[in-house]
């Protein structure tokens, strides 16, 4: 199966997943997948990850408040395939006034936007979750 955005997918994924209840949800690897997976491991928005299948599978832990509210409020995929977003150091957007966290691409790997800011980098913005 082939889609044209499979990082607005994952985020969709994750979104559905989370209205569902479901503590767990699965969706093809790939290589910036699983970088963005492990940023939001870091942050604290998700449990765990794990990829199986031989790195063709991505199994993503969801986190729960313990009202089992979702920890991710919001995921916006900010660059899509037809208008990307690139930005420089100082002009990396913050989240919620620095609640929530944007995910970029950069020259040195995906990271958050504080971390871009404090490595003076600029990249693609892929996204926000607050």
């Amino acid at each position: 199966m082939s889609w044209s955005d499979p990082i607005a997918d994952m985020f969709t994924r994750i979104r559905n997943a989370h209205m569902a209840g479901r503590d767990m949800l699965e969706m093809p690897h790939s290589l910036l997948k699983g970088e963005i997976t492990r940023v939001l491991k870091k942050e604290g928005f998700i449990t765990d990850y794990v990829v199986e299948g031989g790195g063709r599978l991505l199994r993503i832990y969801l986190k729960y408040t313990v009202d089992r509210e979702p920890v991710i409020k919001g995921l916006k995929r900010e660059s899509k395939p037809g208008l990307r977003t690139y930005v420089s150091a100082q002009q990396i957007p913050r989240v919620l006034g620095g609640l929530g966290v944007t995910i970029l691409t950069t020259s040195n790997g995906v990271m958050t936007g504080k971390e871009a800011r404090n490595k003076n980098i600029g990249g693609e913005v892929l996204g926000s979750v607050w």
